[in-house]
């Protein structure tokens, strides 16, 4: 015997909605289920019965939910709104809601000391809170004679009082009370010096009470720079065999240090460009050299991941940093401590202690190789360009990010400090721009190359100059 069974439920109920068993069998006469004909079509009858209301049923839930406006907001109860405003007003307008009701006063009483005498109190009978009578007696109306009889003295009412000491001008008094700083006039006429006009655009009364700047204001123009003699070709050094991708000249400005691709430093007499050293030890191209101020050290990185310091006394290496995963592609010292601070293609800069050897931080934060890294005594310390083309300026004793600079829109190869203003600039292939500490406000774009800037140097009379890849410098002069 063969039985196949069929049953559809119902999700929401857990009903049978419809069920069939057949039962087929080899032999015998056919029986669904052991009951008669009878019985299955009444069951049948009551099963469909059953699919249909509990589809009416589903049907009728849907439209109940979807009908019904959920998100409509409760209807406003106008004792707890017009609460709500009283509290707000007394607690945002405290201080100004006495301001409205005095200009009030203040516009009636005008109107009351403008009137004719038809609106006298004695003509109308009517007693006027703006009406200010004074202390001298007065006729009862017009016409009439001011005698013994006739005559009317009333003390004015407080509100009066009120209205005309608005609609009065200011006294001396008032305005001393009022007084908040001394003019510029006055500063000038007590210092005996003589009175110095007024900015555009500012307008001052006597006694410092009321500034205004109405009228629209110049927009701001850089100053014209001083002419300056063209710049000549000096002298050409050559004996490198590769490019030379870094320079940095000693602090007593007797001789310079360059890097290149051959691998080598050299060693650079500054008065007559004479070689005087050469220093190998990189395997890869050498991409950063700086000279010690504190220190005889000569600290290098290159390519090869590596990050020496060079003994001039003995002119050799004495300590490696270990740390960077790739290329280091810039190093700067601190100019009061005895900290390196290193840049690499591996997105993040590292501080050293240059005696230790230790790493102090690792900064991260740059999602693109880190380009130049730049060093200060004041905060913040720490200024890093990158090729995702952002700025960060470091919290070094944190080891986090104060600020970062988003403004460029390609990358950010240079970056150079102005040895006396507390400015810095920054060289991408879009400008470059002039940023002021210490959160990195920016001043100015200057205009000039269309090509990659892989270098920014500035001197101590506002000379900027800068090195593109389009085989260009560009002198920028500003004039303080």
């Amino acid at each position: 015997m063969l039985v196949i069974v069929f049953r559809l439920w119902s999700v929401t109920s857990g009903q049978v909605c419809v069920g069939a068993a057949l039962h087929f069998r080899t032999r015998g006469l056919w029986s669904p289920g052991g009951m008669s004909q009878r019985e299955w079509g009444v069951v049948a009858d009551v099963q469909k019965h059953s699919v249909h209301t509990l589809v009416f049923r589903s049907l009728k839930r849907t439209h109940d939910m979807f009908v019904a406006d959920n998100a409509k907001t409760a209807p406003i109860d106008e004792v707890s709104h017009k609460l709500k405003m009283s509290v707000k007003l007394r607690t945002e307008y405290g201080p100004v809601l006495h301001l409205p009701t005095l200009r009030e006063n203040r516009e009636k009483g005008l109107m009351a000391i403008g009137d004719s005498y038809e609106h006298y109190p004695s003509i109308q009978g009517l007693e006027s809170d703006y009406m200010v009578t004074g202390t001298h007696p007065y006729p009862s109306g017009p016409g009439v004679a001011l005698t013994a009889d006739t005559q009317i003295q009333r003390m004015p009412s407080e509100s009066a009082a009120q209205s005309l000491a608005l609609a009065l001008p200011p006294s001396q008094a008032r305005q001393d009370a009022h007084r908040t700083a001394a003019g510029i006039g006055d500063i000038y006429r007590h210092a005996g010096h003589p009175e110095r006009s007024q900015p555009p655009g500012l307008s001052m009364e006597s006694g410092g009470m009321k500034n205004s700047a109405l009228m629209a204001k110049k927009a701001p123009t850089m100053p014209k720079p001083q002419w300056h003699p063209p710049w000549k070709l000096y002298r050409v050094i050559s004996g490198h065999l590769g490019w030379v991708r870094c320079i940095a000249v000693e602090p007593g400005n007797q001789w310079f240090v360059t890097g290149s691709a051959d691998r080598t430093i050299k060693i650079w007499d500054l008065a007559s460009g004479k070689l005087k050293l050469s220093l190998t030890g990189h395997i890869s191209t050498v991409r950063g050299v700086i000279v010690s101020a504190r220190s005889p050290y000569l600290f290098s990185c290159g390519e090869d991941k590596q990050v020496k310091c060079w003994d001039l006394e003995y002119n050799k290496v004495i300590r490696h940093y270990h740390g960077h995963l790739s290329a280091v592609y810039g190093l700067d010292l601190h100019p009061t401590i005895d900290v390196l601070v290193t840049c690499s293609r591996d997105s993040t800069a590292r501080v050293w202690d240059i005696r230790t050897k230790a790493g102090v931080h690792t900064l991260v934060g740059h999602t693109n190789a880190v380009a130049t890294v730049r060093c200060q005594g004041a905060e913040p310390q720490i200024i890093t360009g990158s090729h995702d083309t952002t700025i960060r300026l470091w919290d070094m004793v944190g080891g986090k990010t104060r600020v970062t600079l988003t403004n460029h829109k390609k990358s950010v190869r240079a970056v150079v400090l102005h040895p006396r203003q507390y400015t810095f600039a920054s060289g991408s292939p879009d400008n470059i721009k002039q940023w002021k500490f210490p959160d990195g406000n920016f001043i100015q774009n200057l205009s000039g190359h269309n090509a990659i800037i892989n270098t920014l140097a500035v001197n101590s009379d506002g000379v900027l100059v800068s090195g593109g890849a389009a085989f260009n410098f560009c002198f920028l002069i500003r004039q303080h």
